[in-house]
């Protein structure tokens, strides 16, 4: 991860400009675009990658081995283990070997979600969580400040 140790505040960019993108990110119109500065903490956390069917120029880059039907979902949706470290086969050399060719599921995650919402991380992904815990966003405006608390609101709801 690179910066495991280091609890310093990162800057996560003004709140409504984020959700602004993020929408648009999860609505499929762009990637999301979100500062690791180097940090893989969602690449070695042991996480599946989904990819799907309409993902040709991904699949055309992922060796046939490394993909899997995807449980409870269509059969043309496949995932992507990871190794036996827990790092995603793609990783090498600590930066992602087919970037230009990642699948959606990686152009559009953004673990500053769980900062704006505050949804707890699993306990088994550590690295995640701790990159989360030091995501500080600012606020243009009061309206900002006030679509962060409902979001906040709305990532403690008990289902």
């Amino acid at each position: 991860m690179g910066d495991s140790d280091d609890t310093s505040p990162l800057d996560a960019g003004d709140f409504g400009s984020w959700l602004t993108d993020m929408r648009s990110a999860l609505r499929g119109e762009q990637d999301a675009v979100v500062p690791c500065g180097g940090c893989t903490a969602c690449c070695t956390s042991s996480q599946f990658v989904h990819v799907d069917a309409d993902e040709t120029d991904t699949l055309a880059h992922i060796p046939a081995e490394l993909l899997f039907p995807a449980p409870r979902s269509t059969p043309a949706t496949l995932v992507m283990g990871y190794d036996e470290n827990g790092h995603c086969p793609m990783l090498v050399d600590n930066a992602c070997s087919i970037y230009e060719h990642r699948p959606r599921t990686c152009r559009t995650y953004d673990c500053r979600l769980f900062a704006a919402t505050g949804v707890e991380i699993d306990k088994s992904k550590p690295a995640i969580a701790h990159r989360v815990g030091r995501w500080r966003f600012t606020f243009a405006t009061d309206a900002d400040r006030e679509a962060y608390a409902a979001v906040q609101a709305a990532g403690t709801v008990e289902t």
